[in-house]
């Protein structure tokens, strides 16, 4: 039986000097999300459910970017991402510009199991929710006071990633988008590939970060890739992408990563990533600064 593993992130950035946040509060988001996770995980459910029940978990934390804390467009709207995929079957689901839907993960998990398609947007994936008997709620539900103040020091994103009993893997990842973005923007969030890869056998991978950044150097596939195609280590993978794909284009990324032994990587080229890894339901590790 392989090891249980949940590894989550709240997302990275660099804070404004002098600005003082209670990091604690930050741990306890993180511990109750690897909580969500890890208890699926000790029940005997799969990865993927982990890796739900996790995200959903900090979707509704105003603290972070992503459902209940997602950060404004230049409308003074709310617009969510969110993507999960299973490294069993390489199936894959997302959604983006999304609204009203109280866990936008839930969701791309609909349009994974329920459609034939990958991702849906705007209108149609609001639609399909409805349909599904998704839980929505109004708009004012998702935009806090934080949220109207927010000076922004992280740079958006929550995710997760698993490896249960039966050696499967999972991603998950969802985000609330960047402070001031046009409407109609979408990130790397709910592109495979970019924010979000999993792949029985090699690993799974949740970004956050410059979404534009991620995007154009396809970074979650690429720390696949590697391993895969070169052989590297997970650790030596994900260092490896930061570095030659994140690097020469003068972003800011993390990444949380586990592979099929169970190992895990959690780095990033910031100065915080919120974060997280909890190991066949044992105590839990958290950070805050890199």
């Amino acid at each position: 039986m392989a090891d249980r593993v949940i590894a989550v992130h709240g997302g990275c950035g660099n804070p404004a000097a002098g600005v003082v946040r209670d990091e604690a509060a930050y741990h306890r988001a993180v511990e109750e999300a690897l909580a969500f996770g890890s208890d699926v995980l000790e029940a005997g459910g799969s990865a993927l459910d982990a890796v739900q029940a996790a995200v959903e978990s900090l979707e509704d934390c105003p603290l972070l970017n992503a459902g209940r804390g997602s950060v404004l467009t230049t409308e003074g709207t709310v617009e969510m991402d969110a993507s999960i995929m299973s490294g069993a079957d390489l199936r894959a689901g997302a959604v983006a510009a999304v609204t009203g839907v109280r866990h936008p993960v839930a969701l791309a998990r609909v349009v994974m199991e329920e459609t034939r398609h990958v991702m849906l947007a705007g209108e149609g994936a609001e639609r399909l929710a409805a349909s599904q008997s998704l839980e929505e709620c109004p708009a004012d539900w998702f935009i806090t006071d934080r949220q109207r103040e927010r000076w922004m020091a992280s740079k958006g994103t929550v995710g997760a990633v698993a490896l249960d009993a039966d050696g499967h893997l999972a991603a998950a990842t969802s985000t609330g988008g960047v402070r001031g973005q046009l409407p109609g923007r979408v990130g790397d969030s709910p592109l495979i590939g970019a924010g979000t890869y999993a792949e029985d056998g090699v690993c799974a991978v949740s970004a956050t970060g410059d979404g534009e950044v991620i995007i154009r150097a396809g970074l979650a596939a690429e720390v696949a890739a590697l391993m895969r195609l070169s052989g590297l280590a997970l650790d030596a993978a994900c260092a490896h992408a930061l570095r030659e794909r994140i690097g020469p284009l003068r972003g800011d990324a993390g990444l949380i990563a586990v592979d099929a032994a169970g190992g895990v990587a959690m780095p990033a080229n910031t100065t915080v990533m919120h974060r997280g890894v909890r190991r066949n339901g044992g105590e839990p590790e958290t950070a805050v600064f890199v």
